[in-house]
């Protein structure tokens, strides 16, 4: 009989899988691939932030992102330096990697999150401690609060 359990790691959504004959082994990370500007050092710091919490992050430089953002459906207000995809949702900016754990955790029907323009307390940016917001958007373009940091 197999028993999902979930590990100490909870926190960051992985889960392990216990055996019959009772070895375990964790569920892979999440795969995050990140657009990004080759030059873009806060995109670089917000990659780092990603993978040393659990994510396995690809990134793909490209000089202009706009046709990706619009194509993925994120709308104009809420656009920020880079844009990444994990499992099936778009993510915008320096959203903090708790909030994309709490979105594969709850798993709403969204298209992403977006941490709009870029707010200097966000993680890469960490050049304030002013409070910020990060977005749920979905493919009308409707927008909530997700998060408040």
């Amino acid at each position: 009989m197999l028993k999902q359990v979930l590990v100490g790691a909870a926190a960051v959504g992985l889960v392990t899988v216990t055996l019959c004959g009772g070895a375990s082994r964790p569920a892979p990370p999440p795969e995050l691939t990140v657009y990004k500007s080759p030059s873009c050092r806060c995109c670089q710091k917000w990659v780092e932030h990603m993978a040393a919490n659990g994510f396995k992050v690809t990134s793909k430089d490209q000089d202009d992102l706009t046709a990706l953002k619009a194509d993925l459906g994120v709308p104009k207000s809420l656009t920020s330096c880079h844009t990444a995809l994990v499992a099936g949702y778009v993510i915008e900016g320096h959203v903090p990697a708790t909030d994309v754990q709490r979105l594969l955790r709850e798993r709403p029907k969204i298209l992403g999150l977006s941490a709009p323009g870029m707010p200097g307390a966000g993680p890469g940016m960490d050049t304030s401690k002013d409070p910020y917001e990060v977005v749920a958007f979905d493919a009308k373009g409707t927008t909530t609060v997700f998060a408040k940091h």
